[in-house]
Parts: structure tokens; C-alpha cells; sequence
């Protein structure tokens, strides 16, 4: 690691600490409040310090962005203090880890699998797609591509590949259709991509799209500055497609073990539900389509 690097990484830890501590009250940490005059928003650091059972110069040393052979003891505590949630746990744990034993994480390819492609391609009737830790779709089974049609067919890639949800959510104006909830689309993607962030400090693309958006995006730039994390497991997604109209889509988003760095996600309707009559719509027209083509 660079002294570059070390030095973006400490503010990272910085000020992700600070943030966390700083929407803490003492209310809500159990803690008496004595006087009227707080001059702090959330947790003094001697607060935090009390609640984690360290004495107030190692957690300023820790606050400070020096998590170098910090036990994973020493993390719970401040994990428990900070009342962190399980990924923002798993976050302050990818920082401690690239501070102690910094190295670049294995390395995905980009390429995907034939047999990972089969088994898109066999979900015939559920859109599904395969994206990498920068957000860019990889791969979408016909239906998958049929759903996000708004984001294949956007300008922004016009000119270049592959596409991308997160440069699609920022920088294109339609966006804000395709998502109806898109101010949580926003909130959660940049939460994502924080996260991707912890487990992968030294993956050059996806700083790179990072400092691209918050560049050429005050929206992002606004929420890139909370050092929110969150993790993308399940739930249900809102989406307005051009022909077919209102989506709540239910969906799993999935790791592939064997290809580091990918991820498949999967919409999955309840059976004889609206969302499942207006997906065999959006297949019969995809299909047809693909006829004239």
C-alpha cells in the first residue's frame, strides 16, 4: 500500500467512525444527560470511549483512522457502542483488514462462465442478470434485458460498454422513470457501492466510476458523504417499464462463490400475481422482438 493510499484509507476509517458517532445521542446510547449545553451532535468521543471499554486515547487513536492490529475484540465493542447494523459491522471489519494486512483482493475477470451462462439463459421465465462490484451488467437473460431496457437503450452507452445501473441512475435524466422510488434507488446504490468499497479498496474501476460520479453528480456527491453501507441481499424492487407500466418485483441478489466479484440478481413474482402476468407480457413481447430481428 502507497503512503497514498494508507492516507485515503485513515480518512475513510475517519470518517466513518465520526459519521456513526455522530447520529448517536446519548439517549439513545443508555446515557445520562446532565446540562442543557451539548456542543456535539451525537456521542462526545469520551462517550464512545465509555461504552466501548477503552480508555478515551485509544479511541481517539482508532477515530483517527489507525485500525492496525486492532483486535477483533476491540471491533465488537465499538461495533456494539456505535449500535453498528450488520453491514456497517462488516464494513468496519473490511477496513481493519486492509489496515492490517493491505493486498489486492482476487481479481474477477470480467468473463462469465458457460455454465453460469446456461444458467441464465434457462430462467426463462424470470429476469435475471450478472453484474461485478462496479455495478456494470455483464450478462441479462432475455427477459432481464427486456426489464431493463430503459438502461440498455440509455445515450449513456451509446458510445461505450458495458452498462452500467449506477452511471444510469446519476447521469441519465430518465432514470428517475424507470425507478418511481428514486430517492431510495439512490440512497441504496450508493450504500452498495460504499460497501463494494471495504471489500475492495484497491479495485482501480471502481474508484474510478466513484470519482466519475461524484464529479459529474451532485446527488451522488451529497450521498457519497454519509459513508453509508448497506447490504444488497433481498427485497423488492419498484420499477416502471415504458410498455408495460408499475413493477414490485421481489428479488434475491446472490453471490457466485467460484467467480469473486460477481453477483446474480433474480426477480421472482408471486405466482398468478399482477407482476407475474405483466412479466409474461413483457416475455411475449421480448420474444416477438427477437422474431422480427
Amino acid at each position: 500500500m502507497t503512503g497514498s493510499e494508507r492516507h485515503e484509507q485513515a480518512d475513510e476509517v475517519r470518517e466513518f467512525l465520526s459519521t456513526r458517532r455522530a447520529r448517536m445521542t446519548p439517549q439513545r446510547a443508555g446515557l445520562p444527560v446532565f446540562g442543557g449545553n451539548r456542543r456535539v451532535t451525537g456521542l462526545r468521543r469520551e462517550e464512545v470511549a465509555l461504552l466501548a471499554g477503552m480508555s478515551i486515547d485509544y479511541y481517539i487513536r482508532l477515530e483517527r483512522g489507525n485500525l492496525r492490529g486492532v483486535s477483533d475484540s476491540v471491533l465488537d465493542s465499538l461495533s456494539h457502542a456505535l449500535q453498528l447494523d450488520d453491514a456497517e459491522r462488516a464494513y468496519l471489519y473490511d477496513l481493519a483488514r486492509a489496515a492490517t494486512a493491505p493486498g489486492r483482493p482476487p481479481t474477477a475477470t470480467g468473463r462469465i462462465r458457460p455454465v453460469v451462462l446456461r444458467v441464465l439463459d434457462a430462467m426463462t421465465d424470470l429476469p435475471a442478470y450478472i453484474r461485478n462490484r462496479r455495478f456494470d451488467i455483464l450478462a441479462a437473460n432475455t427477459l432481464g434485458q427486456a426489464l431493463y431496457a430503459p438502461v440498455y437503450d440509455s445515450p449513456l452507452f451509446a458510445q461505450r460498454g458495458p452498462v452500467n445501473t449506477a452511471r444510469f441512475l446519476f447521469l441519465d435524466p430518465g432514470s428517475a422513470d424507470f425507478w418511481p422510488e428514486w430517492e431510495k434507488a439512490a440512497n441504496d446504490s450508493v450504500a452498495f457501492l460504499r460497501t463494494e468499497t471495504g471489500r475492495s479498496p484497491q479495485d482501480k474501476g471502481l474508484m474510478d466510476l466513484i470519482g466519475e460520479l461524484s464529479t459529474k453528480s451532485d446527488e451522488f456527491a451529497q450521498r457519497w458523504a454519509r459513508h453509508d453501507v448497506k447490504f444488497q441481499r433481498s427485497g423488492v424492487k419498484q420499477l416502471h417499464h415504458p410498455l408495460v407500466g408499475d413493477l414490485a418485483l421481489p428479488y434475491e441478489a446472490l453471490d457466485l462463490p467460484a467467480d469473486p466479484g460477481l453477483r446474480i440478481t433474480v426477480y421472482s413474482p408471486e405466482p398468478d400475481s399482477p407482476e407475474r402476468q405483466t412479466l409474461d407480457l413483457l416475455a411475449s413481447w421480448a420474444g416477438s422482438t427477437a422474431l422480427e430481428r
